[in-house]
């Protein structure tokens, strides 16, 4: 006996299978041919300004005043003369970047680790520590985040000058340092005013840990300060490099918060003070300002390109599931 299958019980043919979570939709759009273009001019415009400007700081003083960096392709001159006039200088108008440079190092580095320490352990408490007013302390450093900058800068001056008073108390005295010692305001108010934005940031990637996690270790004997060092530190890394990477890149490239607090003394002044002298008083100088300008961004180019693979993860992590 033969058995026929009726049109109905057909199997049906396989369908191409759909991308059915977010994540997949994101990642096919992006893997696209339309996406890889823009990413590449993208890429390029956004290049062609800093190959421009390091073009521009090889060429001779009078090639640079007198016409634009591409027209090198036609007259190629290159020189290392500004290079040495900025790093080493004939005069101390002319340039002597090198202790400027440590300077920014010495200001930068104690300015990205001090805010990373201190958020991480806030993080860690604003998520997995119950305690009264837990929700109330969270919204008050996220809402820290719209103050702007230079409403801060009174007080903090008028804090490190005077100190703290209360009834005719001095409940913190003046802060009375000497012009060597003036990079510790510069930390602390580098510091300040990173916390707010750091804890927020932080405490996004702290909160979204496994609670199972968590709940194992406690019942393990773990205390808080155990877990926060072998549980948390581990697995924020990336949310940790991504915030390194935005505080160095700021702390830097300012200028308002280390003329005003350490005072734009040459022991203390930063790469970036120096920067503005360096075009002249009448703004003039141009080879000096390209190849000091091009000295300047080469440590945070060498700090994002060693992070950049703990910046991309970073930023992704926790963003879309699935």
């Amino acid at each position: 006996m033969t058995t026929t299958t009726s049109p109905a019980t057909a199997t049906a043919p396989a369908r191409p299978a759909t991308p059915s979570t977010p994540a997949a939709r994101v990642r096919k759009r992006l893997n696209s041919p339309a996406a890889t273009i823009a990413s590449i001019l993208i890429a390029v415009l956004w290049t062609v300004p800093t190959f421009g400007l390091f073009i521009s700081s090889l060429r001779p003083e009078d090639d640079i005043k007198t016409t634009g960096w591409w027209t090198v392709f036609g007259n190629p001159r290159f020189t290392l003369e500004n290079y040495q006039e900025v790093l080493f200088g004939r005069s101390a108008s002319s340039g002597q970047l090198a202790s400027y440079f440590v300077n920014s190092l010495v200001i930068t580095i104690p300015s990205v680790l001090f805010p990373l320490a201190f958020a991480a352990l806030a993080a860690y408490a604003l998520a997995w520590i119950n305690f009264r007013g837990r929700d109330w302390v969270y919204i008050g450093v996220f809402a820290l985040q719209i103050v702007p900058l230079q409403m801060a800068l009174v007080p903090l001056l008028s804090f490190f000058s005077e100190g703290v008073s209360l009834g005719g108390v001095t409940l913190l005295p003046a802060w009375n340092l000497s012009d060597e010692e003036k990079f510790i305001q510069v930390w602390f108010a580098h510091t300040c005013f990173a916390l707010p934005f750091a804890v927020f940031l932080l405490h996004n990637f702290v909160s979204q840990l496994p609670k199972d996690l968590m709940e194992a270790a406690r019942v393990d004997g773990a205390s808080h300060p155990k877990i926060f060092r072998s549980i948390v530190l581990p697995l924020i890394v990336p949310a940790l490099a991504a915030f390194a990477i935005f505080q160095f890149l700021w702390v830097w490239n300012d200028l308002l918060v280390a003329l005003i607090f350490a005072g734009g003394g040459n022991e203390v002044a930063p790469l970036t003070v120096r920067l503005a002298e360096l075009a002249g008083t009448r703004g003039s100088e141009w080879q000096r300002l390209t190849s000091g300008a091009f000295v300047s961004i080469v440590v945070p180019l060498i700090v994002f390109l060693s992070l950049q693979r703990y910046f991309v993860r970073g930023l992704l992590a926790g963003g879309v599931k699935g």
